[in-house]
């Protein structure tokens, strides 16, 4: 039993190791740099899905906030300069002012100059425009020499057919031969294969948008009557009109023909043979823009001019009417008769 009482105690203590511990400020850190990785790629987003139109006016409201730009004042987005005052003048201890305003006090106009400039400016778009209008003939006149050449049914007639460049645009001329005449004799009646030039020609007119003008020629070969009745003067526009006809059922748009004339034999192809079978002839005319404005405003100063005669013209004052006069209604003036053309 005294064994057992001096017994030692043996006391075991186990020392639990860790690794430690290390608190949650990583975690945080790695929330800001998600956040801000995913803002970023959402800005790179939007900045690819954005036109260049929307990029621009977002970049000029951050340069000029709204408030600033309709009321100035001072403001960090209001300068040039991160020192107060801002500016080329760095003596200045208040913002510059809105830019517009001040622009629009030392602003001056030269009424001369600005009349000038826009004059000069007007010139140059003229030049332009008739430069590209040439050259849109030029290329139509090549598809069509393009044309006479591949299409059979107008390889066989190119020595009837006729293409250059005048002063009024590009014209195609369909003369006649001794032996093939375009129409019948004396007659606007036109010959099967003349039907079929103009409906070659008319899908090759209506790529373009310029307007036609048409004329017919005959020779100096006079009708039994004389002038006094039918004759080329009526022949030749017969014949240009039968040529419009023609090229409208071929498919051509007929907004798109703005003249159609007879000149008889005052316009001849061969002056020095008055009787030559190549005096009978269709011109069509490709009308460059200038020769097209020239006609439509030669036609508004005509209508213009008569309106301006009616209402200038003088009224005759009329007495009062007395009881035993009698009730007569007053005529209504004859309105100008109009000619269709």
């Amino acid at each position: 039993m005294a064994e057992e009482g001096l017994r030692p105690i043996i006391v075991k203590r186990i020392k639990k190791s860790s690794s430690g511990h290390h608190g949650g400020a990583w975690k945080i850190a790695y929330a800001d740099f998600v956040t801000a990785m995913m803002a970023f790629f959402l800005l790179m987003w939007l900045l690819g899905s954005t036109a260049k139109g929307d990029l621009k006016g977002i970049a000029e409201y951050f340069a000029t906030p709204l408030k600033v730009a309709m009321s100035g004042g001072n403001s960090s987005g209001d300068r040039s300069s991160v020192i107060p005052g801002g500016g080329r003048d760095l003596t200045r201890t208040e913002g510059q002012q809105n830019r517009s305003a001040n622009l629009t006090q030392n602003k001056t106009f030269d009424l001369k100059t600005a009349k000038a400039n826009n004059a000069l400016d007007l010139k140059k778009a003229q030049a332009e425009l008739e430069r590209w209008d040439a050259e849109r003939l030029q290329s139509l006149k090549a598809r069509i020499e393009e044309a006479i050449e591949t299409i059979p049914s107008l390889r066989q007639y190119k020595n009837q057919l006729l293409i250059d460049i005048t002063t009024e645009g590009l014209r195609i001329q369909i003369v006649d031969e001794k032996n093939r005449p375009m129409f019948a004799l004396a007659k606007a009646e036109l010959q099967p294969y003349t039907k079929e030039i103009l409906r070659e020609l008319s899908k090759l007119l209506n790529d373009i948008p310029n307007r036609l003008s048409l004329s017919g020629h005959t020779d100096a070969t006079p009708y039994s009557t004389g002038e006094k009745s039918y004759s080329n003067w009526e022949l030749s526009a017969d014949r240009a009109n039968a040529a419009r006809r023609a090229l409208v059922a071929g498919g051509m748009d007929e907004s798109k023909i703005l003249r159609v004339v007879g000149l008889a034999s005052a316009v001849l192809f061969d002056p020095e043979n008055p009787l030559n079978p190549i005096n009978r002839r269709i011109s069509i005319i490709v009308m460059n823009k200038k020769t097209e404005e020239a006609i439509t405003k030669e036609n508004r100063k005509e209508e213009v001019t008569i309106d301006e005669i009616s209402s200038a013209a003088p009224r005759v004052p009329t007495a009062a009417p007395s009881d035993d006069a009698p009730n007569i209604a007053e005529p209504a003036p004859a309105s100008p008769s109009v000619t269709k053309q």
